[in-house]
């Protein structure tokens, strides 16, 4: 052992969760350190959300240029079809990783943050060994993330390929088959049959999206078949061959589907292997199996001292639950009395048209015994959504009858990602649907298609 060094907190992990956790305890006056084996910005920055939505940009930018070759588009026309060169691409998303990691690294500096390069391991609750650097704490953050779920019949490696290996391909493949349809792999889907690629997705549920209701998943499952996506809902992947993906049907039956690449998208599994956990004393949570860290509402572990944030104690596995949870543990530390007690935790998926959910939906409301009102308002009706083309989806607001307390709201449509922050705005301060009417909203912003579906579930919506 060549160095020795002590700190008030640890922490192991440089995600979202994670380096807002040391930035936020330096910026408190506590010494901290954090130590990551990779890139700073973890699994969200480097290979994950920011990415695949530089990605998915690209591949939008790409289609909607193609549909102006020709006959064009509201006034606009190619006359010859674009070109795409995909090293250039992932060279142009590397760039945008890259600035946000430089980023990341500077703010940890400025905070004050050592950050030690390399791979965390335990030798107990408070000493942790980096390569010839040990460790010893006063209070631990275990932010470690999540991994791709790896099918024990697919496993990764050449042409069997998980999101962070789609988000790096140099060349496209003519034909991509993706084993779920989740919004991981939705997303990814949606953004190479935008650049032309022959796509079929396997679900082995009955519904893509599975955690959305119908009426949200329609417009997405709309796009789907207008661009040619094919679906195989109530189906199971069963293994590769050369050049194809075999799967079961829903009827039972085995079906080849030719394939270059094979992309896996059946979930995520909490980083808990490899970095002396079971040497920490901590209790995992017995009503998830065993497979995330047993914490409290405060994020602490059984092990005082020790707190655990983001993917490893259990869904929903976000960016954002991370990072707020990473910030409220820092000020724990530092002294501050705070609980997470999030009303709302906001769950976007980036399809063509995108889906935000924000609280319970009507089924999830009734579900837990609550008499409702709800009501949604199209964006077909919307003059910001027909200024943009784009007449898809609609709000649709969730209020308990009694007294028209907000209890959530769902909305599909072009860009509603944005309004994801007003969603869980108003259920976070407890706003009732007289608020949301009563708010004026800018015009012509899609925005107010959020105010008018308060005024329908209050009987007198003006524009529709």
């Amino acid at each position: 052992m060549t160095e020795k060094l002590q700190c008030q907190v640890l922490v192991v992990g440089a995600g979202p969760g994670g380096y807002v956790a040391a930035i936020r305890a330096g910026q408190l006056g506590l010494d901290a350190i954090i130590v990551e084996e990779s890139r700073l910005g973890g699994t969200c920055l480097i290979r994950g959300c920011i990415p695949s939505k530089a990605l998915i940009h690209v591949a939008s930018e790409f289609r909607a240029m193609e549909e102006k070759v020709g006959k064009g588009h509201a006034g606009i026309s190619l006359k010859a079809a674009p070109a795409l060169d995909m090293a250039e691409t992932v060279r142009w998303k590397e760039g945008v990783v890259d600035t946000l990691n430089s980023g990341v690294g500077a703010l940890l500096k400025r905070a004050k943050v050592r950050v030690v390069e390399g791979r965390a391991k335990f030798s107990d609750a408070k000493t942790c060994i980096v390569g010839k650097t040990e460790i010893v704490a006063e209070n631990v953050i275990l932010a470690a993330g999540s991994l791709p779920v790896e099918l024990p019949f697919l496993k990764f490696g050449g042409d069997v390929i998980s999101s962070t290996e789609a988000l790096s391909l140099k060349e496209l493949p003519k034909r991509l088959a993706i084993v779920g349809a989740g919004y991981i792999g939705l997303e990814l889907g949606i953004a190479f049959r935008k650049f032309g690629v022959d796509v079929t997705v396997v679900e082995a549920e009955k519904q893509i999206l599975p955690l959305f209701d119908a009426e949200l998943v329609a417009p997405v499952k709309k796009w789907l078949d207008a661009n040619k996506v094919s679906v195989l809902l109530g189906a199971r992947a069963k293994g590769a061959e050369k050049g194809a993906l075999v799967v079961e049907t829903a009827e039972g039956k085995p079906q080849s589907i030719p394939a270059d690449k094979i992309l896996v998208t059946v979930g995520r599994r909490p980083n808990t292997e490899g970095w002396g956990l079971e040497n920490m004393a901590v209790d995992m949570a017995k009503e998830t199996g065993g497979r995330f860290i047993k914490t409290d509402d405060r994020c602490r572990t059984s092990m005082r001292g020790v707190y655990a944030i983001g993917d490893l104690v259990g869904e929903p596995m976000l960016a954002h639950k991370a990072s707020a949870q990473g910030e409220m543990v820092a000020e724990i530390i530092a002294g501050s009395d705070r609980r997470f007690e999030p009303r709302s935790i906001p769950a976007i998926c980036f399809t063509e048209p995108e889906i935000v959910s924000v609280g319970l939906s009507p089924s999830e409301a009734k579900t837990r015994g609550q008499e409702i009102l709800s009501a949604s308002f199209p964006f077909a009706a919307n003059g910001r959504s027909l200024s943009m083309g784009a007449r898809e989806g609609f709000v649709r607001i969730v209020a308990r009858k009694s007294d028209h307390l907000v209890l959530g709201v769902q909305a599909v449509g072009a860009h509603v990602s944005e309004l994801s922050a007003e969603f869980a705005h108003a259920i976070e301060m407890g706003a009732v649907l007289e608020d949301v009417a009563g708010t004026i909203h800018a015009h012509p912003t899609l925005s107010e298609a959020f105010h008018e579906s308060a005024l329908r579930a209050l009987g007198h919506a003006i524009h529709i």
